[in-house]
This record gives structure tokens, sequence and C-alpha cells, in this order.
């Protein structure tokens, strides 16, 4: 495998292979629409198959659901209760290998508190249940991914979580999970696919699904949003990842069949890690969903919440009634009292909650309780719900379904796969201490780029010795050095300074205001590696600006639909031309 960059010259490479598939050339094995993780571990599995495969997205990478999680590699302690054995098992197996094998360097191990407050059948009950939940993991092949559950004392409860209430606590479960950057990890999926021959187009629309006179999926038309350009495309298999869209890019189809999909609105506040002592993550139930505080680099990351969402599905916006929801919840809790001045940032994001049974007409195999593959019509896959702990699977699964018999020719491999930056992971972490002492860099800060890059730290170093200004941490978002930003444009495919902003980096809720004080300087890095105008360089400034300015004015407004009036008043970068996205 050739590590291959994400760059402009690649995206156009990517239109001229969709172009030139529809006019008179072969047509593709594979075209996947949605750019969020199950597209992109899709196109993966589609392209270490040796299937020609062009990925595309109407936004930027893990733009939708992708970028707004919990941040969690979970087997899911709920479905234990639902005594859904298999699918913990599968995403356990999932959370190993990647721990493991995929992705060391951005999946983290992070220990859990349930807190108890009944000695004997709390204790009995959450003991048995974790219990089983290391067994379940234990039957990976392998030494293990993560310690064994243990009983923590009050006392201990104490020591781990100072900032928790202990009045009525008689100790914890205390297990492990782990944590991950879920734009990061979609990023490094579409590289890696990239990397293993699929093509990538971002912000390129899928307007609609071409069909035969028979009936069958042939292609699609698409729109390049960035010039406005209709591109006409062919495939023997369209597989759509698009998740809350699932519907709605199966209507291009001119079908009313297919997977039925909602979607259920999720927020999480961002606190400095100072306002919470604590050094365990805590795991909490509520009557209404459950509450996480998640240890997160500098922060806390305190959610969720779990509400329909009836709005546009494009930018799903917290209000102040949801801030107000989860500052309660946690107070409930806490010894300290968090306010709104505590709170640096938030974030709101749509899960695809699959609904049961499919439309009338329509071919499925529902290969989990958490998510359903489905054709309906010859040629299109639709594959609907999941998680992103076990998005390789569902991969694997849409691909299958998509090739039919030809899938025994063609077996999956990507559990074999180790994505960019996970080969000599440990060996940059021995070097290190070295780098720290060259530059100036804290501990922190290298453990930073080690969860982000991996081994790809090496392309940073490349970038700094051309210049050698990229070292330095940017002023007013210190966590980041300039050379992520460089590196986000020339290799991670930044198009814009949203992309920068969103999901190259977490400024925008790492720091105050939307990271507004650290724009100037981001923008300027991409006009040097970007070759931006300045004209350029004032409209994406102009832009940002309002977006942040108009998600800080919806998170003022008490309801979903009052908060969606403010927020769409400011437009998009690429507006999408045909749906509700």
């Amino acid at each position: 495998m050739q590590n291959k960059p994400l760059t402009g010259r690649s995206r156009d490479e990517a239109l001229e292979a969709l172009r030139a598939s529809g006019s008179g050339g072969q047509p593709l094995d594979v075209l996947v629409i949605g750019g969020g993780v199950t597209g992109a571990g899709t196109a993966l599995d589609a392209a270490t198959r040796g299937l020609s495969t062009v990925i595309v997205e109407a936004q930027d990478w893990a733009s939708g659901t992708s970028q707004w999680s919990t941040k969690l590699v979970h087997g899911g302690l709920r479905y234990l209760q639902m005594l859904d054995f298999k699918l913990v098992h599968e995403a356990l197996t999932e959370r190993g290998l990647l721990l493991k094998t995929l992705a060391p360097h951005l999946v983290k191990p992070m220990p859990f508190l349930i807190p108890l407050e009944h000695r004997v059948w709390q204790r009995a009950y959450y003991g048995a249940g974790v219990t089983l939940y290391d067994l379940l993991a234990n039957l990976m092949p392998g030494r293990r991914a993560l310690p064994i559950h243990q009983h923590a004392t009050r006392g201990r409860l104490h020591r781990e979580f100072p900032a928790l209430r202990h009045e009525t606590a008689i100790g914890a479960v205390k297990y492990w999970d782990a944590t991950v950057d879920d734009a990061r990890l979609v990023a490094t999926l579409v590289r890696t696919a990239h990397s293993y021959g699929a093509q990538a187009a971002s912000r390129t629309e899928v307007v609609k699904i071409l069909k035969d006179d028979d009936g069958r999926a042939v292609g699609a038309l698409l729109r390049d949003l960035e010039s406005g350009q209709e591109i006409e495309a062919r495939a023997r298999h369209i597989i759509n990842c698009t998740g809350v869209w699932t519907d709605e890019v199966s209507e291009l189809a001119d079908t009313e069949g297919g997977l039925r999909v909602l979607a259920s609105k999720g927020i999480h506040l961002v606190v400095p890690r100072e306002r919470i002592e604590g050094s365990s993550g805590l795991f909490l139930q509520t009557e209404k969903s459950v509450l996480f505080f998640i240890p997160w680099s500098r922060y806390w990351i305190i959610g969720t919440t779990d509400t329909p969402w009836h709005e546009s599905r494009q930018n799903p916006v917290a209000t102040s009634a949801d801030i107000d929801y989860v500052l309660e919840h946690a107070n409930a809790v806490l010894t300290t009292t968090l306010t709104r001045e505590d709170v640096v940032g938030w974030y709101a994001g749509l899960r695809p909650l699959l609904q049961p049974g499919t439309k009338e007409g329509t071919d499925s195999a529902k290969v989990s309780r958490e998510h359903t593959v489905a054709s309906p019509v010859p040629g299109l896959t639709v594959i609907g719900g999941g998680k992103l702990t076990t998005y390789r699977v569902m991969a694997k699964d849409a691909v299958d379904f998509a090739l039919g018999e030809r899938a025994a020719e063609l077996p999956s491999v990507t559990h074999e796969i180790p994505l960019l930056g996970a080969v000599g992971e440990s060996a940059m972490r021995r070097r290190m201490p070295a780098l720290r002492a060259r530059f100036g860099w804290s501990e922190q800060l290298t453990d930073h780029l080690l969860h982000r890059y991996g081994s790809l730290i090496e392309e940073l170093l490349d970038l700094i010795a051309e210049d050698p200004s990229m070292a330095r941490p940017l002023a007013h978002a210190p966590a980041y050095l300039r050379a992520e930003v460089a590196y986000a444009c020339i290799s991670e495919g930044a198009l814009h300074l949203e992309d920068l902003m969103m999901r190259r980096t977490r400024i925008i809720y790492e720091y105050p205001h939307k990271g507004l004080a650290a724009v100037d300087e981001v923008a300027s890095i991409a006009e040097q590696w970007l070759g931006w105008s300045t004209d350029r360089v004032r409209d994406e400034l102009e832009k940002y600006t309002a977006r942040a300015q108009a998600e800080e004015a919806a998170a003022l407004e008490q309801d979903d639909a009052a908060a969606v009036r403010v927020r769409d008043r400011h437009g998009e970068v690429a507006p999408l031309s045909s749906m509700d996205r």
C-alpha cells in the first residue's frame, strides 16, 4: 500500500473517474454514497476486495452524524439488559480489533465507574453484567485488549472521582471501554481506502439515481458543489450509506422501497477538566437516557439527550433547554455546581434509528438488531441503523449483500487491514521524548499528536522541516500545532475553513465562542497551503463567523423549531441543491 494524501488534485481525479464511467468507459464496480463512518468503511472494504470504488459525500467527510457522537468505542452494556449477547459480542470484538490492530493510535482505553447505591442487589446486578461483558470480550482470540472489571469501595470511588456526591454511594463497579475522535476515524478511513485504490470526492451531491429500462439502478447523476458542474456516472453496484438521509437518497431512485430511518437528537457539553475533579469516566442512567462524563483531553464531555428530531437534518442544534437539561442532571450528582459560564462548547447530532421492517417490495437481510441491509431496486443497496463501533461489520455486510454470490469469491479482509498511522505507532511513541526536547513540546501535546496521527507524525515533521514556524502551537488554540492545519490542507482533503475548524481540528467546541479567536490564524495557514486568494480568505472568514454566531444564538432558544430558524439564517459554504440534508 502506498500512503496517498487526499488533495484537491485527488478529488479532481475522482470526479474524472466518475465522468469517465458515464461517458463510454467501464462502469465502476462500486459507487458509495455517504462519507460518514459507514460509507468510509464501505469504501475501504470494497477497495480491499479489489473492486474499483469511488466514494462521494455531499458535504465534508464525517459532516453528518459521524462528527457528533459520544466519542465512545464500546460493546453496549445496555444490550445485555435485552439479552442480546450476539450484538454485544460483535461490538466487543470490533472494539478489540480497533484497539489492538486496526487503529491503536486513534482508539484510547478509558476506565468508567458505575456508582452503586444498594450494597446487595445493585452490586450483584451490575457486577454480573460487566462480568458477562468481560467474558464476551474474552471470546476474541489473542491477548485481552482491556483489563477486566473491578469492584471499588466507597473510599476508592471517592479517590477516583472526588467530585461525585457520595452520600448514598456504597461503592462502584469499574469497567473499561474506549474513546475515539470520531471525525478523525472517518478521515483516516477515507485516506486508507484511497491508499488502497478507492477514489474520493467530498462536496459532491447525488441528485438522481439512474436506472435502465428494466428498472435496475446503473449509476447516478451528481453535482460538484464546488463548481456547479453535473456528472453522470455508471456503477455496477451503488451502496447508500447516508444515515439519517437514507430515505431521501433512496427516493432519488424514484422508489418508495427501502428502509425506514428516523432521527433522534443527542447533545453534549464540553467543560474544562479542572471544573470536575475525577480521573475516570462516569456512567449513570437518567429517566430518559444515559449520562456520561468522559475525560477528553483537557475537557470533560458530558451527555447525552435522546429526543425526536423533526427539523432540517443538515444542521441539528442544541437549544437552551437541552443545555439546561444536561447541566441539571450533571449538577444533581456533582459536589460542584456547573453553570453556563463553565460550558466551553457544545454540539448536537442526529442518531439514525432504524424502524422495524422494510417497505413493501424490498429485498432485505436483517443482519443485526442494530443494522439492516436492503435493496429497494436491483443494483442499489441500502444500509441503515448501526453504531460507530461496528462500522466495519456494517461495511462488510453491505458489500457482501451488494455482491451476492460473488462475495464468496471476494471475501472481506478489513479485519486485518491497519488504518494509516497504526503501523509504527509504538516506535513513534518511543521518539516522543526526543521530539519534546527538540521542539519544546509538552507531554500533553505529544500525547495529543500520537492519538491523532500515530506514525503519520513523521509527515508533520516533514512539514516542519520545510517551514519551522509549523512547529508552533496556534496562538489562540494552543492544543493544536500550525503543522496540523497545514497537514489537513494538503493531505486530509480539507476544502473550507469550517472543515478545518470543525473536523480536522475540534476548535469549534474546544475553545470559547466557537474558536473565533483562532480563526484568523487558521485561515492564514490555509491561504498559504491551499493557495487561497485574499477574496477567498475574506469569504471563508465571513461564512465561518456567521455560522459560529448563528449557532451561539440558536443555543439561546428554548425549542428546536425556533433554534433552527435562527441557525438557518446562515447558509452553507456549499449548499445542497436537491433535498434537505
